[in-house]
């Protein structure tokens, strides 16, 4: 079927690319019809939004028959070879059978799946119309495969990093190499064309070349009909065949009914059909072993989630047993104070005694009479814990398995466990908890069960904060009154406020909480020269009150008589942080901006041993039993734990928190909690850290804004307060990281108690009443409440 590029009478637009929404040629739709969809036709949204088909079939996971050839790792398979070729020549043909001269029978326009079918790039089929203005159209052709080969460059420059042709230059003489002779002189290109160019590519595909030197010499050579040695041995039937395609005479070259009727063509069809099936077959093979891996890893690790799941519900059979069993011993106690709350109905007494026996077992009696259902249904009506089960959860498990750690190494999880009693500091709020059964029986199983009981418990004991007081005080002389540090005295009596405007008030607590006045005034007030940080009373000497000031100085007041009585100026720069030691009340700790933490005799009142840092000390806290260890945070997000006989090295170091750590307090003599502007709260166990840094919290509190300000963090009873950049105080309780409860604080003047617009607002101080349920906490406007939480 010879014919020129004139015979075309059909209107064949040439402008493949920039024409892409005018109506598809015949060349596209008799190909279309020949191989389906082994020539995709764009949607008309692709074409709007002007998708390159090149693009789009990489997308898809086919690969340009250009890359293909030049992989420097392929081998020649003749079926493989040959399958492919005749796939471009039914292509070819199915155009020729309109009358279309194709133009663009290159490898960079050709795409393979991974089956090997062959596929045509549409935006490349810039063919000739064969209308009179046929150069025009051979330009706007060059013009757009220009576009397509500056695209494939783009997409292909990472190819430049492996070991294969560089494809910008292969691309670059693509056009040269499969110029035909007599398009070189300045004929029109024909369907003759198109069989010369198939010569060529037959040629690539049985010729692999990998060096691009052998490769531009090759190619050369080919313009002449020489061929390698190499082919002509190996190949001499598709060498011949080649160089039949490949006549410098168009008129010797065979037509494209010539080319399907040879022997070339026709004898390997059955045997490429096979290799076709053969090649399906493999992939097939492939996907189904694929898929068998999928569903092995699949039943792997769902074996693995069997497993666990199997050891979690043994473990819950486990401690499920030893609560019931405890409860069984509980209850016959039970039964034996209701008898003998019988036999005190029986024997004479007066009304009084009996009232008596009434009241004391009443709640014994209750506890023992509560069936299941009603132990359900107490379980969920609490709103609180189902809203945090899943937490509540995890914290159960990470306490059973730390309980078993130590039990395998040795230890006793109720000595070193963060959820233990505080020494029996203060007592426990809750008495059903701290001593439910007589201080005689015997040492009962599961160390894990009264910890995390006691949690429980705590954490459902109370719901919210009730303010008692609301404390209206300002400074008229002061632009600013935010509160920096508060305290209460040994016996909870007095508390103490400090901050910016450079006094330190003592306020009467019980007198504020009784009273209904509309400001309250201090009983004493003390004035010092700079801003002040922070304050702390001796927890022996009552009116002994130190505190430290922004210009470094550490001073020691006399409240009953207003005075100071010592100040220490050793500190280069401002003080952040004071404590007195509860153990030892003539020893004080400051921490600075200078790096040092000085420890100080208050008698003598002079420094008696100093540790320097590296970075800013923001706070430091004495444990309640001892005055030879103190712990401290610093502005290198770390938390230290010194023992003071020996302090050259911290004894720990504590890792974990990602910013400056602000605060630092003991929950208990091996517990430290930690508070930093990364937004959360942290809780140490000091027994864990014999490797001298611990880089795991025991837990990580969070809820609470925190991210630039110093909010305050005080402890009580197992409960931590602490406040918030969002105006709030919140409370949590040491076994479980997410809070108890919070408390908003109104956005009010300090002075007028009138409502203002101030997001700024943030919480800045906080301290617990002794161990009891009450705190005072204040915020950056000088705002001061008395809270007790409540159920």
């Amino acid at each position: 079927m010879e014919g020129s590029s004139n015979s075309n009478s059909r209107g064949f637009k040439t402008s493949g690319v920039s024409d892409r929404n005018t109506e598809f040629p015949p060349f596209y739709e008799c190909v279309r019809s020949v191989f389906g969809s082994s020539t995709h036709k764009p949607s008309s949204e692709e074409n709007s939004l002007g998708v390159d088909p090149f693009v789009r079939s990489l997308e898809w996971g086919d690969v340009s028959l250009r890359q293909w050839l030049d992989k420097p790792e392929r081998s020649v398979d003749v079926l493989e070879c040959l399958h492919i070729f005749r796939q471009i020549v039914e292509i070819v043909n199915a155009a020729h059978s309109q009358g279309i001269v194709v133009h663009n029978v290159k490898p960079s326009c050709f795409v393979m799946s991974s089956f090997n079918h062959v596929s045509f790039i549409e935006s490349a089929s810039c063919s000739d119309s064969g209308s009179e203005d046929g150069p025009i159209s051979q330009k706007e052709e060059k013009g757009s495969y220009n576009k397509i080969l500056e695209r494939q460059i783009e997409k292909l420059e990472e190819e430049k990093k492996q070991r294969c042709l560089p494809m910008k230059h292969v691309l670059a003489m693509e056009t040269s190499w499969y110029t035909s002779p007599e398009e070189e002189f300045g004929s029109p290109s024909t369907c003759a064309s198109d069989v010369y160019r198939l010569g060529v590519l037959l040629f690539e595909l049985f010729c692999p070349v990998t060096s691009r030197e052998e490769k531009s010499r090759t190619m050369s050579s080919l313009r002449h009909r020489v061929l390698p040695p190499q082919i002509l041995l190996k190949c001499h039937k598709e060498a011949s065949f080649c160089l039949w395609l490949l006549h410098p005479e168009p008129t010797c070259r065979p037509s494209m009914s010539d080319l399907l009727q040879s022997e070339f063509i026709t004898e390997p069809r059955d045997n490429l059909v096979e290799h076709e099936a053969a090649i399906e077959l493999r992939d097939r093979i492939e996907e189904q072993e694929s898929l068998l891996d999928f569903l092995l890893l699949i039943q792997q690790r769902k074996q693995d989630s069997a497993y666990r799941l199997r050891d979690t519900v043994s473990l819950l059979s486990s401690d499920i047993e030893q609560v019931v069993k405890r409860q069984l011993i509980l209850k016959k106690k039970g039964s034996s104070y209701s008898d003998l709350s019988k036999d005190d109905h029986q024997s004479p007494s007066g009304p009084s005694t009996l009232l008596a026996s009434r009241k004391r077992f009443r709640q014994v009696e209750t506890d023992v009479e509560v069936d299941e259902e009603s132990q359900g249904s107490t379980l969920l009506e609490s709103s609180r814990l189902m809203r945090n089960f899943k937490k509540l959860e995890t914290v159960y498990f990470l306490t059973r398995r730390r309980q078993m750690k130590a039990a395998a190494l040795g230890k006793s999880l109720t000595r070193h466990s963060p959820l233990s009693s505080e020494n029996g500091r203060g007592g426990s709020m809750i008495s059903s908890v701290s001593n439910p059964v007589s201080n005689n029986d015997p040492p009962r199983q599961g160390g894990w069960i009264d910890p995390f009981l006691e949690g429980l418990c705590k954490y459902l004991s109370f719901s919210k904060l009730r303010v008692k007081a609301d404390m209206k005080q300002g400074d008229l002389l002061n632009s600013s009154n935010l509160v920096c540090s508060l305290a209460f005295d040994r016996d909870g009596e007095l508390f103490a406020t400090a901050g910016v405007n450079k006094k330190i008030k003592i306020f009467e607590c019980n007198s504020i909480v009784n009273s209904n006045r509309d400001i309250h005034y201090p009983v004493v007030e003390l004035a010092s020269r700079s801003r002040l940080s922070s304050v702390c009373w001796n927890s022996y000497i009552k009116s002994q009150i130190a505190s430290s000031n922004f210009e470094g100085v550490v001073q020691i007041w006399d409240v009953a008589r207003s005075q100071l009585v010592t100040e220490m100026k050793e500190h280069k720069k401002r003080v952040w942080s004071i404590d007195i030691s509860s153990a030892d009340p003539t020893l004080l700790a400051s921490g600075s901006d200078d790096g040092t933490v000085k420890l100080w005799s208050i008698n003598q009142g002079v420094s008696t041993g100093t540790i320097k840092t590296k970075a800013n000390i923001c706070c430091v806290q004495f444990p309640s039993d001892s005055g030879r260890c103190l712990a401290f945070g610093s502005a290198d997000h770390k938390v230290y734990y010194y023992d003071l006989r020996n302090p050259k090295i911290p004894l720990s170091t504590m890792v974990g928190h990602s910013k400056t750590v602000s605060n630092v307090k003991f929950v208990d003599s091996s517990t430290l909690v930690s508070s930093s502007t990364d937004n959360t709260l942290k809780l140490w166990d000091l027994s864990m850290s014999a490797s001298g840094v611990n880089e795991t919290p025991l837990h990580s509190f969070s809820g609470h804004t925190n991210l630039k300000n110093f909010v305050g963090l005080s402890v009580s009873d197992g409960y931590i307060a602490t406040g918030s950049e969002t105006n709030e105080v919140f409370v949590y309780h040491k076994a479980f990281p997410m809070p108890v409860m919070s408390y908003m604080f109104s956005n009010t003047d300090s002075m007028s108690g009138l409502e203002i617009d101030d997001a700024s607002q943030f919480i800045s101080s906080i301290c617990w009443r002794g161990q009891s349920s009450t705190l005072v906490a204040a915020n950056s406007n000088g705002n001061i409440k008395i809270l007790e939480m409540v159920a």
